[in-house]
């Protein structure tokens, strides 16, 4: 059950560095320079999102054999892992309306928007068929959302002009990798092609 919790955090805490909702946390942060009410947005973004994620993943993973899940989660980790080599930009009409809102209901509105069809939520699919444990997947996942955002709003732009972020999407599309590789073991496994 722990590792449920533990790996969609790690995974989801590298990949989200250097990520567009990581720049968006940074301009909404720098934008409102109210670092609580962003906070509180990202969480009930993220969990409204990859609860979401999470959901379809489970569901997914009952219409196949252990052995092809295995196989899909292998592609899927392995174009993730690509994926995350290429660096995100913030797009400008994301943020245009923010101060209309507020910054608890901006944050919330456009974390979840990112968020649809982001690297981090495929993931968040990803790791939910994999693992047993749904509800912790989506905390896992969600923490590690925050591990990369807080600091970014917390700090503004100290903390993402500081951190090597091509260092970091290598890491991530590495963890990406390890994750392909060991399905696709469990493929072959489950395949009966290995004892």
């Amino acid at each position: 059950m722990l590792e449920s919790l533990l790996v969609p955090t790690a995974i989801v805490a590298l990949a989200e560095i250097g990520d567009k909702t990581q720049l968006l946390a940074l301009i909404l942060a720098a934008r409102f320079r109210k670092p609580w009410p962003i906070i509180a947005g990202i969480i009930a973004a993220t969990l409204a999102n990859h609860a979401a994620a999470g959901a379809v993943g489970a569901w997914v993973s009952s219409f196949f054999t252990e052995s092809v899940l295995h196989w899909i989660l292998a592609a899927s980790f392995t174009a993730t892992a690509l994926w995350t080599l290429v660096p995100d930009k913030m797009d400008d009409d994301e943020t245009s309306n923010a101060r209309r809102f507020g910054p608890f209901l901006t944050t919330l509105i456009a974390f979840f928007l990112a968020e649809i069809g982001d690297k981090t939520q495929v993931a968040t699919v990803m790791l939910a068929a994999q693992y047993p444990h749904l509800i912790m997947v989506i905390l896992g996942t969600t923490l590690g959302m925050l591990i990369a955002n807080v600091p970014v709003v917390l700090a503004g732009n100290f903390a993402a002009e500081k951190l090597p972020l091509a260092l970091i999407r290598r890491l991530a599309a590495a963890a990406f990798f390890v994750l392909a590789v060991v399905a696709v073991y469990s493929a072959m496994k489950t395949s009966g092609w290995i004892g």
